[in-house]
């Protein structure tokens, strides 16, 4: 019984619940009665391609989700998902380029949706260096790689703060997407070993959490920022992310100067 097909009106009601909405809110936001948004999610009314579009929007489903409610219901996707190396996401592909090249000294990556490492410039290849190999290997998962005992926890200085802010952040992802796949590595990361208790770091004044990597060179504190593509249509872009960290501190900029040579 387990293998039966999720119907589409059972994909949308999964997905209002998610999100909390009621049938009533769904439908005024819709601009459909309460009434045909009962018979559409009982399977008593087939819904059109633009009605399924237009529910899918109203309760912010991704496009990788979108493009679910829209087979469910019977219709071809919207949104194409092509690889990144795809030629026709070429002007996507320098722009990356630009942006992770632009960036150094300071290190930048990209990650896919399931925080798989796309591209990364030469400081995060230094940064990373001491690592487990099986962590290095192809592919790289950044949270992995963060966390696991054999990666970067250990020259972690604050990886209590750290570890809870990164679970907080997957759990907020899962919240968004339902994405088993990431549910298995939340499960997966909250099983590695970590301190048992958080203690905050006194110099960032509750701005934000910052990452202290211990390196030869002392110290290194960072802050980020995530950059998304604006308005993707093609679901491939849509989930990728470009996290930039910069200086915390003086200390660190000379830091990484240097250790760019």
């Amino acid at each position: 019984m387990n293998d039966v097909p999720k119907t589409f009106g059972d994909h949308l009601r999964d997905w209002r619940r998610r999100r909390r909405v009621s049938q009533l809110d769904l439908a005024s936001e819709a601009e459909i009665s309460t009434r045909h948004l009962s018979f559409i999610e009982t399977g008593r009314s087939v819904p059109s391609r633009g009605m399924v579009l237009r529910l899918a929007d109203v309760i912010d489903l991704p496009l990788r989700e979108r493009n679910q409610l829209l087979l469910a219901a019977g219709y071809a996707p919207a949104y194409p998902e092509r690889k990144l190396d795809d030629p026709s996401l070429s002007a996507a592909q320098d722009a990356i380029g630009l942006i992770l090249k632009g960036h150094e000294p300071y290190p930048a990556l990209a990650v896919d949706r399931h925080w798989t490492l796309v591209a990364a410039n030469g400081t995060v290849t230094k940064l990373m260096a001491g690592a487990a190999p099986h962590l290095l290997a192809e592919p790289i998962n950044v949270l992995r790689l963060s966390l696991h005992p054999e990666g970067l926890a250990p020259r972690i200085e604050n990886l209590s703060e750290w570890r809870a802010h990164l679970l907080d952040r997957l759990r907020r992802q899962i919240d968004v997407t339902g994405d088993a796949t990431l549910d298995a590595l939340l499960d997966e990361l909250r099983a590695y070993p970590h301190p048992a208790s958080r203690t905050p770091h006194p110099d960032y004044g509750g701005v934000a959490v910052p990452f202290r990597l211990k390196m030869p060179e002392g110290v290194l504190s960072f802050f980020s920022t995530t950059t998304v593509f604006g308005t993707p249509v093609d679901v491939t872009l849509s989930e990728l992310a470009l996290e930039s960290f910069f200086p915390a501190d003086p200390q660190t900029a000379e830091a990484l100067r240097q250790l760019s040579g």
